[in-house]
């Protein structure tokens, strides 16, 4: 028999209905359980079976029994009106933040420890957020969130330059440290000068990656009257740290970079004149102002009070 849509709309209420003849195997005991009178309850069940095709109960003037199909309903049935019965706590949930999926995309830099500790902290608290993290550069992090595919994004940026037009909360700041091939004679200082570090092939992201930060690179550079010998260019912190250990350079890298204990590799402050800084970097949770979730609401509340 085919059947359309609309002849197979059937109602919670018929769905209950249906469990409690199946359950009473009465009519009269089933009426008086769902506070109605027979006649209509009769009726409802007719419906209920032409909708379906199927007769869900054999009757009799003394007996009513459950047909195989009934009985392979009944199970199905029971649990449909189970997870109903708790969708409005589901709702109210979700409204809360309590529940939901939340979308994060992140720089390398913070998978080092930031990441895995923030991971375990806001599952502990928030346990039926899903947290989908999403590895990427800050460029395609800000195309990401321009096209609404992730919620928020934690990126690298010089100090007080976050994404322009986007809502931010700065999680840290550190200085640039660099990366050395540990068999370099600049690995055996301390605090290698930096004239001798600036003479060294360079190691480097592409500046539409991160602007500022290049940017705040080069000026170390121009500043001592020196144009960089970009070596190699490269997207991740990894694959950089990499790249110095195999001797193709030197590379300036955030101070947790640390974290990645790569053979082959040291890392060492450098010595400045008087009156010079190493550039620094800092760390933002960034998002649309106009796409808070109830979820996103919690995760900027619990970054910020880390």
């Amino acid at each position: 028999m085919n059947l359309t849509k609309n002849q197979l709309r059937i109602e919670l209420r018929q769905w209950r209905q249906f469990v409690a003849l199946a359950e009473e195997l009465h009519f009269g005991r089933a009426a008086l359980r769902l506070h109605m009178t027979q006649p209509p309850l009769t009726q409802a069940i007719a419906g209920l079976e032409a909708a379906l095709g199927v007769t869900l109960f054999e009757r009799t003037r003394r007996s009513v029994q459950i047909t195989a199909a009934g009985a392979a309903l009944l199970p199905e049935v029971r649990e449909l009106l189970a997870r109903a019965s708790g969708l409005p706590e589901l709702a109210r949930a979700a409204a809360a933040g309590e529940l939901g999926r939340l979308r994060l995309a992140f720089v390398s830099t913070v998978g080092f420890e930031l990441l895995p500790r923030w991971v375990r902290a806001f599952r502990e608290r928030w346990p039926l957020v899903a947290l989908e993290l999403i590895e990427a550069t800050g460029d395609v992090q800000l195309e990401l969130l321009a096209r609404r595919e992730v919620d928020a994004g934690v990126l690298l940026h010089s100090p007080g330059l976050a994404a322009a037009g986007l809502a931010h909360a700065r999680i840290a700041s550190e200085p640039l440290v660099v990366a050395l091939p540990e068999t370099h004679a600049l690995a055996s200082h301390e605090r290698p000068p930096l004239a001798a570090v600036l003479a060294e092939p360079l190691v480097i992201f592409p500046r539409r990656i991160l602007p500022s930060l290049h940017d705040a690179i080069f000026g170390l550079y121009q500043a001592a009257g020196r144009a960089p010998q970009v070596a190699q260019e490269a997207i991740q912190m990894q694959t950089i740290v990499n790249l110095v250990s195999a001797g193709l350079g030197i590379a300036w890298v955030p101070q947790s970079v640390r974290q990645f204990q790569r053979t082959g590799v040291a890392y060492r402050s450098v010595h400045l004149p008087r009156g010079r800084a190493v550039p620094a970097c800092e760390t933002s949770l960034v998002w649309r102002a106009d796409a808070v979730s109830p979820a996103l609401a919690h995760f900027i509340e619990f970054a910020r009070a880390q």
